[in-house]
């Protein structure tokens, strides 16, 4: 299964991150729409799944995490100061 290579863009000097959406899921064995498991994605840091399945995991985890966090958190304020 080919996968779609994704390029999230670098802001303040940071060169850009590419990387396959949909790959940690296949590697795990989790259908596409589903969350993965904490136990699988612990497994898959550790790297009981292989070491790219271990970098996937971390990358999912830290910088995909903290883009979702950034992105809900502007949401908030946003909506916060439309309210005034």
């Amino acid at each position: 299964m080919a996968f779609k290579t994704q390029t999230i863009s670098g802001g303040g000097g940071q060169s850009p991150v590419k990387f396959k959406k949909g790959a940690l899921h296949s590697q795990l064995g989790v259908p596409q729409g589903e969350k993965i498991p904490a136990e699988k994605m612990a497994a898959a840091k550790r790297g009981d799944y292989g070491p790219l399945a271990a970098k996937r995991a971390s990358f999912a985890t830290g910088m995909l995490a903290a883009g979702r966090r950034t992105a809900a958190h502007r949401g908030v304020t946003k909506r916060l100061k439309r309210g005034r």
